[in-house]
């Protein structure tokens, strides 16, 4: 956030991503892995903050959206790769699933009103 603010991006001007890249509570805690991004066409350059670029790549998506709470994604995370994947037929890419927060975020809106969308890569 603070890299955000110094790059001149404001909160809720940018789409922000979450790529989880392990379970959400793995056995040995220091497996825990997620990507905090932003959206910008701004290059990246040299600070003083964990910041680096990096790309989500395009191509199919599964796409489910979530709406109240989104603490815990894990249930909508396991719901697309052990219910809808399976019976869709489809085959997931070599890329973690992710999820995009609406631009409104708390205190912007209430908690209820929240809305993520979860995307599970497809081949």
């Amino acid at each position: 956030m603070a890299w955000s603010k110094a790059a001149g991006l404001a909160a809720g001007s940018s789409p922000t991503y979450m790529v989880f890249r392990s379970e959400r509570q793995p056995a040995n805690p220091a497996d825990y892995s997620m990507d905090l991004c932003v959206e910008t066409d701004l290059p990246i350059a040299a600070n003083d903050q964990p910041v680096q670029a990096g790309v989500i790549p395009g191509g199919r998506c599964a796409v489910l959206r979530y709406p109240g709470n989104t603490n815990n994604l894990e249930p909508a995370a396991l719901y697309l790769y052990r219910d809808w994947l399976p019976a869709s037929g489809e085959e997931a890419r070599d890329f973690p699933i992710y999820c995009r927060r609406q631009l409104a975020r708390i205190p912007q809106v209430e908690a209820h009103e929240v809305v993520v969308e979860l995307f599970l890569p497809l081949k």
